[in-house]
């Protein structure tokens, strides 16, 4: 008779993402991981697989659950200037509150596990893709409805502002002030003038 799992695989999945992105891959222990996230190792081992295969698990959840609210924050939005200037301050804002400093998960992974891991690295350039899509799709719409010249170059400027928003989590790990960023983020949106 097969056992019955006595935990909810999600929330475990979930706890199991904030211990990752806190301490990073290496650091993290398969005894933190039992003692945070309250199962024991054969069920661990049951479920999950092992510490890879529970990071691999717990980074694709935070990388659906970013993914989904950086589209719903543009999507939500009429004026693109607007839009992109309050996903820089929602990210900036997040980061500051943050008491434990994590940054961004899939920015941490980056510096971590590249160069070494290249399966991790496929995924972290399907990230990168996703996201310079992403914010290309809003620019277009922008310049679609006026508010952008047809003489930018949406493509480079959507890189630029992937490049930003990752430096960004970076640099507001360290400096406290939102006002100093926000000047950053005002600057940078210069280019949409």
């Amino acid at each position: 008779m097969p056992r019955v799992k006595l935990f909810d695989e999600n929330e475990v999945l979930k706890k199991a993402s904030e211990l990752f992105w806190k301490k990073g891959y290496h650091a993290t222990s398969i005894q933190d991981l039992v003692s945070s996230l309250g199962i024991n190792r054969g069920s661990l081992y049951d479920t999950y697989g092992g510490k890879k295969e529970l990071f691999d698990k717990a980074f694709q959840l935070y990388r659906k659950t970013n993914t989904n609210g950086v589209v719903a924050v543009l999507e939500s939005q009429n004026d693109v200037k607007k839009g992109f200037r309050n996903l820089f301050e929602k990210e900036i804002n997040q980061t500051i509150s943050d008491k434990d400093k994590k940054g961004c998960f899939v920015v941490n992974t980056t510096t971590e596990l590249i160069p070494g891991e290249n399966e991790m690295l496929k995924i972290l350039q399907e990230n990168k893709r996703f996201f310079e899509n992403a914010f290309y799709q809003f620019l277009l719409k922008g310049q679609q409805n006026g508010e952008i010249s047809k003489n930018k170059n949406l493509k480079t400027i959507s890189r630029l502002f992937y490049i930003f928003i990752s430096g960004l989590q970076v640099v507001a790990k360290v400096e406290t002030d939102p006002k100093k960023l926000m000047n950053s983020v005002d600057e940078i949106l210069i280019l949409l003038d």
